[in-house]
Formats: C-alpha cells, sequence, structure tokens
C-alpha cells in the first residue's frame, strides 16, 4: 500500500483571483436526463468474467456462494477481510476453506478502478485521483482532510450532461453513468493509498457527474457503503450534490436514508441562473426549492445551498438578498464558494474584500452562512475543477 505523510495542514490559503477574462458564454440547451444503466448484479460492463465484488449486496454475494456450493456464512467473511481489513487475496484469507480460496476469484472480481495519476496538494490536505476505467474512461476523485477530519469526494458519472457554463466538468458533456462498483471502487482506492485513518469519514458526491441523473446506481452504491457488513458509513455522513433534477429528489425523500443534500443554487433569480445553470430552464428555482423543503421536513435535515460567487455576475447586494429570501423558505443552510478558476473559461474568483461584503449582506437574512476556500485548487481538485485541461 503507498501511504502518503501523515503531517496536520495547517489552515488553507485562498487561492488568488485569475486575470480578467472578457466575454461569458452562454448556457445551452438543458440537456435531458441521462439514462440509468441496468441494474446488478452482472457481468462488468463491456468485460466477460465474474461480477464485481463492490457491486454486490451481502445477500447477493451470499447467492453467489450458495450457487457454487459453498455456506452462505461465508460470504459475511469476504466482507470483512475487504472492507474492514483491506485484503483482497483470497489466498490470504485465513478462514476461508481452501476449495473457496481457489475459487473465489471465479465467483467475483476484486478488480479496482486503475490509477492513472495522483497529485497531491503542497500542504498535504488534499489528493486528486485521475482513475481510468474498464472501458479507457478517466474520472476524478478527491480526498481531503482538514481538523474536522476525512472527506472523499467521489464521482456519479464519467463527464457530466448539465452543461454549468462555469464548471470544468460541464463543459465535458456526459461520457457515461457510472456503474455502484465503480463507485465504490473509487472510495477503495483513496483509502488504500492515502492511508488517512478516519472511521468516521465523510462522502460527498461532489465529483464528476450529476448524481441524481444516475439515481439507481447511486442509490445502490449508497446502500452497499452504508450497509454495516461493507464500510457502514452513516448516511448521516454522506452528502448528495445535486443541480436540481425535482423528480429525483421527491423520490430520494421516500427511501428512508437522512442522507445531506445540496442544491447547486447559483443564482437567486430564473433568468440569471438559466445563463449558467442550464436545467433551471426544466426546473424553476421555486420547483427546486420546494422539493428542497419537503427533503428537509420529510428527513429532518437541513439542505445546503451551494452558491459559487462569480466576480461581477451573482455577487451584488441584490444577489444577496435574493439568495437569503430563499434560504427562510426551508430548513437550510448557505454555502458560499469563491469561483475556483478553470483554464479556459472567463469568470473571475471575487476578491476577499467582495466576498466579505457579500456575507455582510446575506447573513443577518439568511440562517446559516458559511465560505468555503476550496482545498486542491493547486492541483485542480477545488469544486468545478475536475476534468479541466491542464494550465
Amino acid at each position: 500500500m503507498e501511504t502518503l505523510g501523515e503531517t496536520t495542514p495547517g489552515p488553507i490559503p485562498a487561492d488568488p483571483p485569475p486575470a480578467p477574462a472578457p466575454g461569458r458564454p452562454e448556457a445551452s440547451e438543458p440537456p435531458p436526463d441521462a439514462p440509468e444503466p441496468t441494474p446488478l448484479p452482472g457481468p462488468r460492463s463491456g468485460q466477460a468474467g465474474p461480477p464485481s465484488f463492490y457491486g454486490l449486496f451481502p445477500a447477493e454475494l451470499e447467492d453467489l456462494l450458495e450457487a457454487r456450493g459453498h455456506e452462505r456464512f461465508r460470504a459475511r467473511q469476504i466482507l470483512d477481510w475487504v472492507y474492514h481489513k483491506r485484503i483482497r487475496e483470497p489466498a490470504l484469507m485465513a478462514n476461508l476453506s481452501r476449495a473457496l480460496k481457489d475459487e473465489l476469484s471465479t465467483i467475483v472480481s476484486f478488480d479496482l478502478p486503475e490509477t492513472a495519476e495522483i497529485r497531491v496538494s503542497p500542504g498535504n490536505d488534499a489528493v486528486k485521483f485521475v482513475l481510468r476505467l474498464i472501458d479507457g474512461s478517466r474520472i476524478e476523485s478527491v480526498a481531503m482532510r482538514s481538523r474536522r477530519g476525512v472527506t472523499l469526494c467521489v464521482s456519479s458519472q464519467a463527464g457530466c450532461g448539465m452543461g454549468c457554463v462555469f464548471c470544468a466538468t460541464g463543459q465535458m458533456g456526459l461520457v457515461r453513468n457510472l456503474r455502484a462498483e465503480e463507485i465504490v471502487g473509487q472510495i477503495e482506492r483513496m483509502l488504500d493509498a492515502t492511508g488517512w485513518q478516519d472511521p468516521g469519514f465523510h462522502l460527498v458526491f461532489m465529483g464528476m457527474g450529476e448524481p441524481l441523473a444516475n439515481y439507481a446506481q447511486v442509490l445502490r452504491a449508497i446502500r452497499i457503503l452504508h450497509d454495516p457488513a461493507g464500510l457502514s458509513i452513516g448516511a448521516r455522513r454522506i452528502t448528495v450534490s445535486t443541480v436540481g433534477l425535482v423528480p429525483q429528489i421527491e423520490k430520494l425523500a421516500r427511501e428512508g436514508l437522512p442522507l445531506g443534500l445540496a442544491i447547486s443554487l447559483h443564482a437567486s433569480t430564473d433568468e440569471k441562473r438559466g445563463q449558467i445553470v442550464p436545467l433551471n430552464r426544466r426546473y424553476s428555482l421555486d420547483s427546486i426549492l420546494n422539493a428542497a423543503r419537503d427533503y428537509a421536513e420529510t428527513t429532518g435535515r437541513r439542505v445546503t445551498l451551494e452558491y459559487t460567487l462569480l466576480s461581477g455576475v451573482n455577487d451584488t447586494r441584490e444577489d444577496a438578498y435574493g439568495l437569503a429570501a430563499w434560504a427562510r423558505r426551508l430548513p437550510s443552510k448557505i454555502n458560499l464558494i469563491p469561483y475556483n478558476p478553470v483554464p479556459g473559461l472567463p469568470w473571475k474568483r471575487p476578491d476577499e474584500e467582495s466576498v466579505n461584503r457579500f456575507v455582510e449582506w446575506l447573513a443577518p437574512r439568511a440562517p446559516s452562512v458559511t465560505v468555503r476556500w476550496s482545498q486542491g485548487g493547486e492541483i485542480g481538485a477545488a469544486c468545478g475543477q475536475l476534468g479541466a485541461r491542464p494550465s
């Protein structure tokens, strides 16, 4: 196992604002919601062979073992070896029978996405993973740590079809949805490589893609990760971020999982949001926040309203007052994100004085306000930078 250093990071400095760039690209028409892939289990997409271990529920693993003449209880032993002891070589699983050790690799695959590149931030507080999937598609994931603990940011799609004009991933377009085992595999890769010890780590679906456009596979991955026999990640330590797919938000509220929900808002009027977030032409702010309010009331969780500050675009007094008015409609907290520059895009980060002024307008009128100076900007791992071309 490759282990990165264990130094404790200091305060995260803000990235300097980028040089001015003229012009503003217009958002394209909103794309259709992405199709959902066939549910697992089954052979890995595009590849003959056994199903991936990481896409199976415990009961499904028990069924596979029983079909090959092995006791069902062996599934729990295997799950413990992989998820808790971090052993994936059947020969090293000491309490399995010799027959099962010899046959296990023909029953399930323990292969993980291939690591194409790892970038570590100068402060050793953020690590970006570029992973190559079985069909050659590439995705990016980020491990971060601070004094509050470890957070793993995972992707749900290769690329993204939502087309938000200031986001690097949004400019890629959608390549394909990820399968549950590819989502779980990202987490396994990050835990292996960093060696960061935090049994209470947080998981955020804020990487590449729109999680709710890949609803079935994202929820399958979450339930695998939440299962006590898996990584046993508490639902309250998992946050799903969405640009605002209203039917899926409503469906998520009925899943019986008190997941964190984050809405990528980025504007306080439909006119302005429609210019930078194409999906707003299909689902208005009113419909999105009504669904978010119902989600909060059903799950008992405050909804996070994410708002990327773009200099000269959405950082006026009127924008702050409008954002506060929306926030007061539901149990919520506001997360302000000063824009993280993306090579080739003209948007600019507001300076610190402008950010502070926006907070002064907003904070007295909103339930809760936090400014998030994103980690990993030096390595292209900050919010909105995944999939960007090198500078």
